[in-house]
C-alpha cells in the first residue's frame, strides 16, 4: 500500500493550495471598493459558497492525513469501523477512504437517511 503515499501526499498538496486559494479569494471579496447592491449580493453569494467549499476540502485534508497516519503506524487499508481490509480497487480510486464499501454505505445512510448511497461509495 505504500505506492498510495505519494498519491496522498500530492492530494494533500493540492487540497492546501485550493485552501489558500479560497482564503485570498475571500479576503479579496470583502476589500472591495465601491458597491451597489447588485456587487454586495454577488460577493455575499460567492464567500458562502467559498466557506462552503473550504469546509468541503477541510473535510478532504482531515481524512488524507488520518490516512498518512494510518500508513506511518501500520493501519492503512484497514476499515477503522470493522478492521477487515478495504477493497483494494476502493484504495486505488480514494486512498484517502477509512471505510470499507459496506461501512460506508451504513456511514451514508446515517449521514443521509432515505438518500441514496454516497458517491464515495466504490
Amino acid at each position: 500500500m505504500n505506492h498510495l503515499e505519494p498519491r496522498l501526499r500530492l492530494k494533500e498538496h493540492e487540497v492546501l493550495s485550493t485552501l489558500a486559494a479560497l482564503e485570498g479569494d475571500v479576503r479579496a471579496s470583502g476589500r472591495a471598493g465601491v458597491r451597489d447592491d447588485t456587487d454586495t449580493a454577488a460577493s455575499s453569494e460567492n464567500t458562502s459558497s467559498s466557506v462552503e467549499a473550504a469546509a468541503v476540502l477541510s473535510h478532504t485534508l482531515q481524512e488524507v492525513r488520518d490516512a498518512l497516519a494510518r500508513l506511518a503506524d501500520g493501519q492503512f487499508g484497514d476499515c477503522t469501523i470493522c478492521g477487515r481490509p478495504i477493497e483494494p480497487a476502493r484504495l486505488e480510486a480514494v486512498p484517502w477512504t477509512p471505510y470499507c464499501l459496506e461501512d460506508q454505505e451504513k456511514q451514508d445512510l446515517q449521514t443521509h437517511p432515505g438518500g441514496s448511497a454516497h458517491w464515495n461509495a466504490l
